[in-house]
């Protein structure tokens, strides 16, 4: 098996298992266990992510922090970009859908108004799965080095979710694994589309990729930890920008 393939695998097997643990079982992690498992799946997105970004950075002390200030200059160019592009309002956008679903699957439920129907969960679950940052974010990080650790992460996190939607939506939620692993698998064809390119240069071309996908997976741990709200999404221009500004400024 190639590596690339491990971690959108392992991530939608995840999703599988957790519905079918939670619809045999009937259970959900209780809430006293969440928090604690919040700090851990956290601790682990810092690690994973610095150890990316530290591991990007090379060479001489001036070298490292020319690639250390293109890959910010990248972030800060990325956000305005992804600002003007609505992507962080597209992807809370999507949060609320889900939201929505998930409350009207619970409402119909106990009141037994309303059947539920297989598209609702397969779409909420479809939809919730591939919006998040990390997705995308490790995609890349797959597509470029081959397994990404950071997949582990969200695999963990994706389980919790399908558990927690299963009991409102069955076995719908586990059908959304495919696409969930199609779309990953699209996006780490886009980044190994660039790898050729990238070899072809001198400049560390992959390197500010890694470097700045890195950042961005540390920043999703902020967001898990509550210390600090990131607009993740309007930052993911600067996966493409980074190295394009690396290739202008080793020209």
């Amino acid at each position: 098996m190639q590596n690339y393939l491990i971690g959108p695998l392992l991530n939608g097997a995840a999703i599988i298992i957790a519905v079918a643990i939670a619809l045999t079982t009937n259970k959900n992690i209780p809430a006293r266990y969440q928090g604690n498992l919040r700090v851990i799946l956290g601790a682990c997105i810092v690690w994973f992510g610095l150890k990316l970004t530290w591991s990007s950075l090379s060479g001489s002390f001036g070298f490292w922090l020319k690639q250390l200030a293109t890959v910010l200059l990248a972030m800060a160019l990325g956000k305005i970009i992804g600002r003007l592009l609505r992507l962080q309002k597209l992807s809370n956008s999507i949060g609320r859908f889900a939201n929505k679903k998930l409350e009207s699957a619970v409402a119909g439920r106990s009141s037994e108004k309303q059947r539920l129907r297989f598209e609702d969960g397969f779409l909420m679950a479809t939809a919730l799965f591939c919006a998040g940052p990390l997705a995308i974010l490790a995609s890349v990080q797959s597509g470029v080095e081959g397994f990404a650790p950071i997949f582990i992460v969200k695999a963990v996190m994706d389980a919790l979710a399908a558990m927690a939607f299963a009991s409102a939506f069955g076995w719908s939620v586990a059908v959304s694994a495919i696409p969930v692993i199609a779309f990953q698998l699209a996006i780490i064809r886009v980044a190994q589309q660039l790898i050729p390119w990238a070899s072809n240069h001198p400049q560390p071309i992959l390197e500010s990729i890694l470097a700045t996908d890195g950042l961005l997976i540390f920043s999703v741990a902020l967001i898990i930890l509550q210390l600090k709200k990131v607009e993740i999404a309007d930052y993911l221009p600067s996966l493409a920008l980074a190295p394009l500004l690396t290739w202008l400024f080793n020209r």
